[in-house]
């Protein structure tokens, strides 16, 4: 099938790693040129570079959390050779280790997250509009912005309010405005969140190692496995795609194996019927 995403340029934030780096490498299979942006870690990036070459893929620094950062990325994207981005796919973000209560949880911790994941989108959603303002008609036929929310977003998560509430601004509040905005500036834009569960990725090995984790996150989904940064991937790719999916925005897309939501309690928890 093709996604005739050949030529365009596509943005993909916290592609270092995981299902970023996924992403932008099935981008790149699929014709896109790519422009891979990073916090901390490049190295991860250079088998891309090596593979596909500068003249599809190049990468870009920025801490997404500061304004100065998100502008200085995008000023050096106006002379790319790639053209401005046609299509975001906000991936970047923080998921706190610790589980906080509420009760416990520090200001300091709440205004970190909110920034490392909603602020941030705001900043980069905000100048990619800004941008592509400027491009012609025929590129704005493909804008397109994908973020990545959560189940967290859906169902909340015991210890991790703050990353819950940052997912499910993401993916209800923020989406469901920009759908709105983003045809005000590119008449067939759309704009779309995909929400995972578990993810086979690095950051997870750990703790998908413990049975307890594995049970209760698999407890009340069907398909009874743990899905895997190509599944994500793929479906991001398919929704950016104005060839296959140019009528569909304002969705979010669960990609969590048909979760039907938390386990809360074990058998021993329930002492009254």
């Amino acid at each position: 099938m093709d996604l005739q995403l050949n030529g365009v340029h596509v943005l993909v934030t916290g592609a270092s790693g995981g299902i970023g780096l996924v992403t932008a490498r099935l981008f790149l299979k699929c014709g896109a040129n790519v422009t891979t942006h990073y916090n901390s870690t490049s190295s991860t990036l250079e088998p891309l570079l090596a593979e596909f070459g500068p003249s599809r893929v190049q990468s870009a620094q920025a801490n997404l959390s500061k304004e100065e950062d998100v502008l200085r990325m995008f000023d050096a994207l106006k002379g790319c050779p790639f053209g401005p981005v046609q299509v975001l796919i906000a991936n970047h973000g923080y998921y706190p280790p610790a589980d906080v209560p509420v009760a416990e949880m520090s200001l300091a911790q709440w205004e970190s997250t909110f920034a490392s994941n909603m602020t941030s989108t705001f900043l980069v959603v905000r100048e990619y509009l800004k941008q592509l303002a400027g491009a012609t008609t025929e590129q704005k036929e493909k804008a397109s912005i994908v973020m990545i929310g959560s189940t967290a977003g859906k169902y909340g998560e015991i210890g991790h309010a703050d990353y819950s509430a940052t997912k499910s601004g993401m993916m209800y509040g923020f989406t469901m405005s920009l759908k709105n905005e983003i045809v005000k500036i590119a008449p067939r834009g759309r704009v779309n969140c995909i929400a995972p569960g578990w993810v086979k990725t690095p950051m997870a090995e750990h703790a998908l190692k413990q049975p307890d984790i594995i049970y209760h996150a698999l407890a009340t989904t069907p398909l009874k496995k743990v899905a895997t940064p190509e599944d994500v991937a793929s479906q991001v790719v398919f929704v950016a795609s104005t060839a296959v999916s140019g009528h569909v925005s304002g969705q979010v897309l669960m990609v969590e194996g048909g979760m039907e939501g938390r386990l809360l309690n074990k058998r021993e928890d329930i002492t009254a019927y």
